[in-house]
Order: C-alpha cells, then structure tokens, then sequence
C-alpha cells in the first residue's frame, strides 16, 4: 500500500447478537494487518462484546474501537432466534447507515442478520440489500457474490421460488445485466467485463419444451444488451455451465434467482466467500454465510469470509477512487 494513501474508517456492524457475529468480528480483528489497512469502528454494545468476547481466544490483537449504541443490558441468548436479536442488529445497521451518509465513516461490512426476527414495523425488508438500496436512494441495486473463484449477481433475491417467474421480465434483467457490468468496470476495474446469463429452466427451456422464458424473455435480454455494447453471452444451463467450470471464461455470472447462484458459489467459495451490494453510492460488505445460531458460542466459526469482506470493501474503494 502507498504511503500517501488515507487510513480508510470501516464501520463494522455487530449482526444479531444471538449469532456468531461477534465471534467472527473479533477473530477478524485480531489480524493485526487490518488494523494497519484501515481504522475498524464496531457499531455494538460493550457489555454484548465483553460478554461473548470472553469465549474467542483469537481476539487477543491490536485494540478495535468499539461504538456503544446503548447502556441498557441486552440480554445474550447464543444459538436463540429472539426479538432482542432482531433489535440489536437493527440498531447497529441503521446507526451504521447514518454514519456512512454523512461521511463520518467510507464503507461498512455488515455481521449476518436473521430477517425473521427483524422488527417488522420498522425493518419492512427481505435483506440487507433492500434496506440499503431504500436508505441510500438508490433505484436500483445488485446482490452480489465475490471469490477468487467468481463474481455472481442475482436478477431476483429473497423471493420464493413459486414468485420467481413471475418477476422476471426483458426490463429487469437488463436493468441487472447493466448493473453487473457497471460494477465491474467501477468496483472491479475490469476493462472490457464478459458477463454469462443463465437460464432459469432445466436445459435453458429445451427450445420452449419446458419452459419459455429463455425465449420470451432471458434471450431478447441479452441481445438488447449486447446491441448496447455489452458483453452478455447465454442463456446457460446453470447445472452445465458450473459443471463444465464455464465460468472460468467469465468475468462475472447474473443468475435467475437466490439458490441458483448461491449453492455452487458456496461450493465453490468454500468459507471465503463475500457479499456485495453493487449499484449504491457506498461500499458495503458482508461474510457470504448466515448467523450460524447451531455453532454460536462453541468458538469454531471461522473468521476467514469476514476478513474477506474487509478487504474487499477497502479494495472497490481504493478502486472506485483511480475511476
């Protein structure tokens, strides 16, 4: 890194305090290399932190700052899906919102959430992702996945799957394409991005045998989109295309829907994986895993996808700073 460069100020969310958020927070942390690459601020509560803290033996590095949003005592249960949860995760995430917009801090990684706990009156969201797109005013935004392995973006998010068709359309798909792209020119410096479209069938529709969005809808997508100087190239079956590691030939992958794209990026991804939310005028970050409430407490979760995060999110801003 050059010397001229800032210390970057990371704000660093605590999740649901139920989860193993703290616990791969604080491991992260411990590398004394981020605490050299940029200046960590959690948005937690101290005696939250103090409390689990005492069961993670990694966490004996360089001091983190700690930001104290409340002197209530919040009550701790690991591995519990609680109410308490939701509400802490909340507020570290909406304090960490506000911070980001008036550039007190320049990016933020977020600690996983469970949205089934989220207050529902005042978190109306699917995701992480949807909150931060409203927040930030923000038209239109992308979930994405990065790895060494793979960079992946989705057209739906947190849908079921009996509502995934039925949102999916030739306008949003491009919208998502472009938005791929954009980020990958910005966040990623790629030059000229080759980006490859899946299909939402079984064997991309069997030429409308089984299934005619691949030729009413993904295909046209895609040719607009190439017709606008856009590398898109597809639709491909999602179970060959992984299978015969085409993504390698790649600079990112736009799937149809959540599990389509997240089962062999995790596979592939192993623990390291990152998610991105592209298209908003911030940088957040967050692990690619959940709360992981079944190993909470036990010490075994592996900090390595968060680190990732941190690093992540300081390289797209470092990035975004050359464009």
């Amino acid at each position: 890194m050059e010397e001229n460069l800032p210390l970057l100020k990371i704000g660093i969310t605590q999740g649901d305090t139920n989860g193993i958020g703290y616990e791969v927070i604080m491991k992260a942390l411990a590398n004394s290399r981020i605490q050299d690459l940029c200046v960590p601020i959690v948005y937690g509560v101290g005696k939250v932190a103090a409390l689990v803290v005492k069961s993670v033996q990694q966490a004996n590095g360089k001091k983190a700052n700690l930001l104290n949003l409340t002197d209530e005592e919040v009550k701790v249960e690991l591995g519990a899906a609680t109410p308490t949860g939701g509400k802490m995760a909340e507020l570290a995430l909406k304090a960490a919102c506000k911070d980001l917009k008036d550039k007190a801090i320049d990016a933020i990684v977020t600690a996983p959430i469970n949205k089934s706990v989220m207050p529902e009156k005042s978190f109306n969201f699917s995701g992480h992702t949807e909150f931060l797109a409203n927040f930030f005013g923000a038209k239109e935004s992308l979930m994405m996945m990065v790895s060494e392995n793979l960079r992946l973006g989705f057209v739906t998010n947190h849908l079921p799957i009996e509502q995934v068709a039925q949102n999916i359309n030739k306008d949003l798909i491009i919208k998502k394409i472009k938005l791929l792209n954009e980020s990958l020119k910005q966040d990623f410096l790629c030059t000229n991005p080759k980006i490859a479209v899946l299909a939402l069938n079984p064997h991309a529709g069997d030429n409308g045998k089984i299934g005619k969005e691949e030729n009413d809808i993904i295909k046209p997508a895609i040719e607009q989109a190439f017709a606008e100087k856009i590398n898109a190239f597809g639709p491909f079956p999602a179970d060959g295309f992984f299978a015969a590691e085409q993504y390698r030939k790649f600079d990112a992958v736009l799937a149809m829907y959540h599990d389509q794209g997240m089962i062999p990026f995790k596979v592939l991804s192993m623990d390291g994986g990152v998610n991105f939310t592209a298209g908003l005028p911030i940088v957040r970050t967050s692990p690619a895993h959940g709360t992981a409430y079944d190993i909470a407490g036990q010490n075994v979760a592996s900090c390595e996808s968060f680190r990732n995060a941190i690093y992540l999110a300081l390289d797209i801003l470092r990035n975004r700073m050359v464009k």
